[in-house]
């Protein structure tokens, strides 16, 4: 019947009963061309298969083939995602994306089963409960790793420099939790794990109501951490830039029509004016903290410290088909304040560093000094020890961990070993912006001197 009506509609058109150009002609040619192809594989395929997989299949055929950002949704996906926005789904958590047919992750959510099971960033999921997904669409592979919670669930990976290994683990009922933080030396290390929460700019404020409360005053320094941060929602990313900016540019896009320029801009007013800013990215830094770290960084109000950015400087739209779920299409790119793209760049640092092992060198332990002397005076060096000790005191009293979790990480052997998150003995580039920050505070409390 599809078929018929796409060739009626081709004559009717053709008979001159209506006006219509060329390329109006040349598109029912290509439709009638798809009705036929329809027809053919309904009544001459080997096996038979349901009309709606179909159709479903060559949407995002055509929508996948455009880029890898956009895709046709039915009505369960589209309301998974509808649900993702709210903060709360099921399943393992982990962010995908399809690459050259097969699953990469972009990062697992932290606290979820994917997070810790040891997955990480730039894994390859090669089987799932020992199916190979070899050529499925990333949104056919998370249907797959979706389900009640509760159910076990296999992945085979594949992580560079490393033989292939399972892990397995148990879906659960996700509940995102976007913002979290930890004091360091009276500096707040703020992680934002995703944008897809649509209170992400509500819950970044509460972090710093609470990082007050906890100090009883403003702290030294901000580190905000968007490294393994995937994106989400454009209008969070605004939400959070404007804590940091006053009344200052933070992003524009720009669609087909380049007339059509549309700017967002920070309100007036600074959450936190005066406090330095560190911004920590690496190259899973994608979409929105992109256009977070481009803001501040073009406005001169952070430092950013890290790797190259992921470079996803496209904007996806998504548009409700009633009925028939949806359509994320890439409509826009977006530009930073200074008018840069940054599609397939990405953000650079301004100070590159890598993450790499921190080790502590025996040898710096044992050096000999002034105290080692036999008959060295004592008395300050007793009250150096005494200051040492309610030093120490103080520092776990002013140490808050806001439900940072302990991170499993897989051995080749498969075996889960606990990591702390957000610990600088074991993050370098954590570590790193940490000394800066420091520094950066004492050449503050200089100037003020002067």
């Amino acid at each position: 019947m599809q078929r018929f009506l796409f060739v009626c509609a081709s004559l009717y058109f053709m008979s001159g009963l209506v006006s219509v150009d060329a390329s109006t002609l040349e598109i029912y040619r290509l439709l009638n061309l798809f009705g036929d192809v329809f027809s053919r594989v309904r009544t001459d395929y080997v096996e038979s298969v349901e009309d709606q997989k179909l159709i479903e299949n060559a949407l995002n055929g055509m929508l996948t083939a455009l880029d890898p950002h956009s895709s046709y949704m039915n009505e369960k996906e589209f309301q998974e995602l509808k649900d993702m926005t709210k903060g709360e789904f099921g399943g393992i958590g982990v962010e995908i994306i399809g690459e050259h047919g097969v699953i990469k992750v972009i990062t697992p959510i932290d606290d979820t089963p994917a997070f810790q099971a040891g997955i990480e960033p730039g894994d390859y999921i090669v089987e799932v409960d020992e199916q190979p997904i070899l050529g499925m669409t990333s949104t056919e592979a998370v249907e797959k790793m979706r389900g009640k919670p509760g159910t076990s669930l296999k992945l085979k990976i594949v992580r560079e420099g490393k033989d292939p290994f399972v892990v397995e683990m148990k879906r659960e009922q996700i509940i995102v939790k976007p913002v979290r933080w930890k004091i360091e030396k009276d500096i707040a290390i703020i992680r934002i794990t995703t944008f897809i929460d649509e209170k992400t700019g509500e819950k970044l404020l509460i972090a710093l109501k609470e990082i007050r409360e906890k100090l009883g005053h403003d702290p030294r320094g901000i580190i905000l951490d968007l490294r393994n941060n995937a994106g989400g929602l454009l209008e969070q990313a605004v939400a959070v830039s404007d804590v940091f900016l006053d009344a200052k540019e933070i992003v524009s896009i720009k669609g087909r029509d380049e007339k059509e320029l549309q700017r967002a801009y920070s309100n007036p007013g600074e959450e936190v004016k005066g406090i330095p800013i560190i911004v920590l990215i690496n190259n899973w830094t994608a979409s929105c903290p992109e256009i977070v770290a481009g803001a501040l960084q073009d406005h001169k109000r952070a430092t950013i410290l890290g790797t190259r950015s992921y470079g996803k400087g496209s904007v996806q739209t998504v548009m409700p088909l009633s009925g028939y779920g949806g359509l994320r299409l890439t409509t826009h790119l977006y530009y930073t304040p200074n008018g840069r793209s940054i599609q397939a760049k990405g953000i650079e640092p301004d100070i590159e560093v890598t993450q790499a092992k921190v080790q502590i060198v025996e040898d710096a332990k044992e050096t000999f000094r002034e105290e080692n002397i036999p008959g060295a005076l004592k008395v300050e060096l007793n009250r150096v020890k005494q200051e040492k000790i309610e030093k120490e005191k103080d520092k776990d009293k002013n140490t808050e961990d806001k439900s940072l979790p302990a991170q499993k990480e897989v051995s080749e052997s498969g075996n889960k070993k606990e990591k702390s998150m957000l610990d600088p003995s074991e993050d370098y580039q954590l570590r790193r912006a940490i000394d800066l920050m420091e520094g950066l505070s004492i050449v503050r409390s200089i100037e003020k001197d002067i």
